[in-house]
């Protein structure tokens, strides 16, 4: 399985970004795709996920409000659209499996990405 992670970069505050994960070596009907993010000298946080249980998809945004997640089923890659960003969305971040599905976003991933940067200068 591996989950790569690319469209990071460079933005000022109030732009936008796109970040893909795509996912190959993975076929389940039931699984979790998060992204995370982590800035220097911070923990790890969780950004937003998608969840398939029974079937569903089990959209959850942590953030509230600025990112939204979403799947192109057709090229197994899941995206984050990042709107008005701000100097303190400054991190890496990487998407992460779960083999196991739920609803919400859950502790305990399988599989991760080595993550993009994202830097938002003011």
């Amino acid at each position: 399985v591996q989950l790569v992670e690319s469209g990071g970069g460079l933005v000022q505050a109030g732009g936008s970004l796109r970040l893909s994960c795509a996912v190959s070596g993975f076929t389940s009907d039931e699984y979790v795709i998060a992204w995370f993010r982590q800035a220097p000298g911070k923990e790890r946080e969780g950004v937003s996920c998608i969840g398939i249980w029974g079937g569903k998809p089990y959209y959850t945004d942590l953030l509230k409000g600025r990112f939204t997640i979403s799947t192109d089923n057709a090229k197994n890659t899941v995206y984050l659209q990042m709107n008005n960003l701000k100097p303190e969305d400054t991190a890496t971040y990487s998407c992460a499996l779960r083999r196991q599905g739920a609803i919400g976003c859950p502790p305990g991933y399988d599989y991760w990405g080595r993550g993009t940067q994202v830097t938002v200068s003011s």
